[in-house]
């Protein structure tokens, strides 16, 4: 099973590729991949029905199991058993047919096919995952990503308003639900103990007679609202409807065979061990009900045939709603039997509709005549499946249709069920008329000769393209015909609702059995009924549409949902115009009031007294009130600074009186950390304040500044208390009073910081990265206009001396004597101490600057490397030596600008990024690979000569990505807020093109030192 999925999802990634060598042949590649695997599921018929005596029926199963995150008891747990391995018959035979179908229903010139291509293949692996999942959580993943995907496809036609908005009405519908079935996921795991579902399932009837029973049955309804919003139930029906502006093949696909199955296939499978549960009858039947009659009904007025079958389709999820969630062993095996035939016969009907919609152009039953005569083996087709939906006599869903009311029929005698098992009968009766109605509505629309309409022009259809649909309709009569090998496939599913009482007979006694004939029995009388009372209302369907037309639409779901919507935009324009109102000291007052007020308040409600032992001062170390008092006064003079970088460096000075401070506590690390990032968050800030003006103007005065005093005093208050709170209200002893035993015996590290990164939360370091990486390319997005700043030219093509000139400089003023002396200086030393140094006008360059920068960028680039070596032992590690590499890099851009840049880091800075997230990736992925766990750390010692005993971590591959991704951060930062921002102001004031500077002093034309 894992093998499929990988296949399934490996191919959609290559599927680009593939059709823009084949174009829409590809198809053909990509439909082999399902049907390779239906193959393989047909193998699997003998695993899963082992040793089947129709006497017992027993359940048997194919399982795997991969440890993906044990600490979460997340397993990659797949289990096929009879229901799984009967949907995934439907999921990758009908979707081997629909990729089949794609290669001649889309034309040569069609756009995007690649991506749609892609994404439908995988999301017929994404619903194999689905049906085989054997924990919640990875049920929910596949649930989640079936979601996305139709997302995708459903709004293919991206150009059009129609399918934008019906695939996000999709979207929210169905992912709202799916956040209810999450909690119910999370509640039904914790209730039992474990996330598997199979375990699950043999302890439900305990767990809900038990403590937890609450829990559960909550639970239950929770993941039945998911089921109900992807199967398109009341309330939720209407956006199935809407979904029909996806391509046809999609309907067919994930309309009619696959995803709404999800939310029938999760009833179906919770059904054994919940159908007994609270509010499950009233959830399923109720809904169930509701859902069929509505969606008949709306069928009966729908003039487009693709609509027609839309509603069709939400009427018989109703229907099977109610079949497959009833809890007997009949309607199980009845249900099964049901989705099937659904499936087969929905599926060639949407794919017979997109071939009239792509032969004729249109859908419309007002304009479609004679198409019959124009296409008989369309019709003939078209017509097999329309009479199985209606329930006609030698086909599947006369099949299935019988076993329904025969199981209907039973359960309204059972006097248990009371009077609501004859209205649940009679629901389904009137829901079977409706079915026989839209059914022949849909063939007369399609396919009849209408009196007074022109001839639909039709073109002929190549076999190719009518291959999918008759294939279905061939084993809808072969399923109707011979229903036995489908019977034994249902028997063992069924079998789990069996009666344990001494009469009941066994598990097939009391199922009972698909068959084309039982003889005459109250079943198939209604079958008669349905038939004629259909009849009638087909004949009087022009009295049916006056009616319809006449009666108001008393509730309208899609417009409630449009009117819910609308609400919500009004409310976010709403409370957008009145908190986005471009006020940073509104802004941050409305942070900071919602960040200190609702912890005080919980601080004032609890009134739990303050813990013993607080003191102002360590008596260890009086230095910390030094410090402290520095802190305080840095704070106090960055709020009155006038001057942005007077604020800017009093904050820094706060922040090194914080790392100061770490390192009188014995955190050198911590210390060692602190100070790298103020020094590199203070390069930052120097620079992109050259695009702000030097002052801060527009202060806010008068009683806004006490507003702002007051909350800036009541924050740190807050702070302080509920940190003081939070020391004192632990009860359990710290789990990192662990942390140095697992450092060095599980990390090998002495260093229990840089352990704990890179070894035990290394799931959490690696978030981190992505953020980071994210934070680098969101500044660049700010900057950047052309690119990312790495297409700079080399600094042997820059004329010496041209970058960054002074201009319109009076040479007889005082500023034009410095000046000039200050570029004789300059021009004595010919022979540049950095690469690109020589390319800075003579005003820009420190020649003591560039000595410096030559004598300790490469010492720091050493003491860098070394603080990622030794840090697993010693103060260091990746991020402080990835930091000291960016300071490094920033006192050479510094002394020697942009071009010095460029020759110092030829390399991409998102490349940097990209190589470091691999590499961080590719740690935790080998050992998986290798048969441990991701990001599980491996420990070599060895003897190498010269340098003796070693003991590598393996967890130091993890922390050089580190490395990696802070100097790609770094170098981003100084390119963008750096580089760029100096490219911007040297083109503002670019020298004339005539060589002569406005202040008369000749420009330098010198270039690789030739004149």
């Amino acid at each position: 099973m894992i093998t499929v999925l990988a296949v399934h999802f490996s191919v959609a990634v290559l599927a680009p590729f593939l059709f823009r060598k084949w174009g829409r042949n590809s198809f053909y590649a990509l439909a082999a991949v399902p049907a390779g695997s239906f193959g393989w599921l047909v193998l699997q018929h003998g695993s899963v029905y082992r040793d089947l005596v129709p006497a017992s029926y027993p359940s048997s199963e194919v399982a795997e199991s991969y440890p993906w995150i044990p600490g979460l008891s997340l397993d990659l747990a797949f289990r096929m058993d009879a229901l799984a391995w009967v949907m995934s018959l439907l999921v990758l035979g009908v979707g081997a047919l629909v990729l089949v179908y794609c290669a001649r229903y889309f034309k040569r010139k069609d756009q995007d096919l690649g991506a749609f291509g892609a994404q439908l293949l995988a999301f017929a692996g994404a619903m194999f995952g689905l049906v085989v999942a054997d924990d919640l959580l990875l049920l929910f993943i596949f649930w989640e990503l079936t979601t996305i995907l139709s997302y995708l496809l459903i709004g293919f036609a991206r150009t059009r308003l129609a399918a934008r908005r019906s695939a996000l009405q999709a979207l929210m519908v169905t992912t709202a639900g799916g956040l209810a079935m999450l909690v119910g996921l999370v509640m039904l795991g914790h209730a039992a103990g474990t996330y598997r579902l199979s375990a699950i399932l043999t302890q439900a009837e305990p767990l809900l007679a038990g403590p937890q029973g609450a829990m559960a049955g909550a639970a239950v309804v929770l993941i039945l609202v998911g089921a109900i919003t992807k199967s398109a139930l009341v309330p939720f029906h209407f956006w199935l409807p809407g979904a029909m502006a996806a391509p046809t093949p999609v309907s067919a696909y994930l309309h009619a065979a696959a995803m709404v199955k999800a939310g029938i296939y999760l009833v179906a499978r919770l059904a054994p061990g919940f159908a007994e549960a609270p509010y499950w009858q009233p959830v399923v039947l109720g809904l169930g009900l509701a859902t069929m009659l509505v969606g008949g009904y709306r069928a009966l007025r729908q003039s487009d045939i693709k609509l027609i079958l839309a509603h069709g389709t939400v009427s018989q999820l109703g229907f099977l709603t109610v079949v497959v969630g009833l809890g007997t062993p009949e309607a199980a095996l009845a249900g099964l039997a049901m989705l099937l035939a659904h499936g087969l016969f929905k599926a060639a009907l949407f794919l017979v509709v997109g071939i009239i919609d792509h032969q004729s152009g249109t859908r419309d039953v007002n304009k479609l005549s004679g198409v019959f005569s124009s296409s008989r083996a369309l019709g003939i087709v078209a017509g097999i499946s329309a009479a199985s939906m209606a329930g006609v006599p030698l086909l599947a869903g006369f099949v299935a249709k019988e076993s329904v009311l025969e199981a209907f029929v039973h359960h309204a005698e059972d006097p248990a069920a009371g009077p609501w098992g004859m209205v649940v009968l009679a629901g389904m009766v009137l829901g079977s008329l409706l079915t026989f109605a839209y059914s022949a509505r849909f063939m007369w629309g399609a396919f009849g000769t209408k009196p007074g309409v022109a001839r639909t022009p039709f073109k002929a259809i190549k076999p190719s393209f009518l291959a999918a649909p008759a294939l279905l309709s061939l084993l809808t009569i072969a399923y109707g015909v011979w229903p036995a090998p489908v019977d034994g496939w249902i028997q063992p599913y069924a079998a789990q609702f069996a009666s344990a009482a001494p009469d009941a007979g066994t598990p097939a006694e009391q199922a009972g059995h698909l068959a084309l004939w039982h003889g005459l029995s109250p079943a198939l009388g209604l079958t008669a009924l349905t038939f004629a009372l259909g009849l009638a209302l087909y004949a009087a369907r022009a009295a049916v549409e006056r009616f319809q037309a006449r009666v108001p639409a008393w509730v309208d779901s899609d417009r409630a949902y449009q009117l819910t919507i609308g609400a919500l935009d009004d409310v976010a324009v709403w409370v957008t115009g009145r908190t986005q109102r471009g006020s940073l000291y509104f802004y941050l007052a409305v942070i900071l009031t919602a960040a200190f007020a609702l912890p005080l308040a919980v601080l004032l409600v609890a009134r739990k007294p303050l813990p013993d032992g607080i003191y102002l001062v360590d008596p260890h170390s009086p230095l910390q009130l030094v410090v402290g008092a520095g802190i305080v006064a840095a704070a106090l003079a960055a709020v009155r600074a006038n001057k942005r970088f007077l604020a800017v460096l009093m904050v820094s000075v706060a922040g090194y009186g914080i790392a100061l401070m770490f390192a009188l506590q014995g955190a050198p690390d911590l210390a060692l950390t602190q100070m790298l990032v103020e020094t590199i968050i203070l390069v930052a800030f120097v620079l992109a304040m050259r695009s702000l003006p030097a002052e801060l103007r527009d202060r806010t005065g008068g009683r806004y500044r006490v507003v702002r005093v007051i909350i800036g005093l009541a924050f740190g208050t807050t702070m302080v208390l509920a940190a003081i709170q939070a020391m004192g209200a632990r009860i359990a002893v710290p789990v990192s009073l662990g942390f140095p035993q697992l450092a060095y015996e599980g990390g090998g590290g002495k260093n229990v910081v840089n352990v704990t990164l890179v070894d035990i939360r290394a799931w959490d370091t690696f978030g981190e990265l992505a953020v980071l990486a994210l934070a680098a390319t969101g500044v660049a997005s700010l900057i950047f206009i052309r690119g990312r700043g790495d297409s700079l030219k080399s600094s042997s093509t820059v004329a010496e001396g041209t970058v960054g000139r002074h201009t319109g400089v009076d040479p007889g003023s005082r500023d034009g004597a410095a000046l000039a002396l200050s570029r004789k200086f300059a021009a004595a030393a010919r022979d540049p101490w950095i690469v690109a140094g020589r390319t800075l006008a003579p005003e820009r360059r420190s020649i003591i600057f560039e000595v410096v920068t030559r004598l300790i960028f490469h010492s720091l680039i050493i003491f860098s490397l070394y603080l990622l070596l030794a840090g697993h032992n010693l103060p260091g590690g990746g991020f402080a030596g990835g930091l000291t590499a960016g300071l490094a890099l920033a006192i050479r851009y510094l002394a020697g600008g942009r071009f010095e840049l460029r020759e110092a880091t030829p390399v991409s800075a998102g490349a940097l990024l990209g190589i470091g997230l691999a590499v961080a990736a590719a740690s935790g992925a080998v050992p998986l690979l290798l048969g441990g766990q991701v990001f599980q750390t491996a420990i070599i010692e060895l003897w190498l000569p010269v340098f003796g005993d070693i003991k590598f971590v393996t967890s130091t591959i993890f922390d050089t990505g580190v490395y990696i991704v802070v100097v790609g951060l770094a170098l981003d930062v100084l390119r963008s807020l750096g580089a760029e921002i100096d490219e911007h102001f040297e083109e503002r004031s670019a020298v004339p093109a005539s060589g002569q500077e406005p202040d008369g002093v000749p420009a330098e034309t010198t270039v690789k030192g030739k004149a």
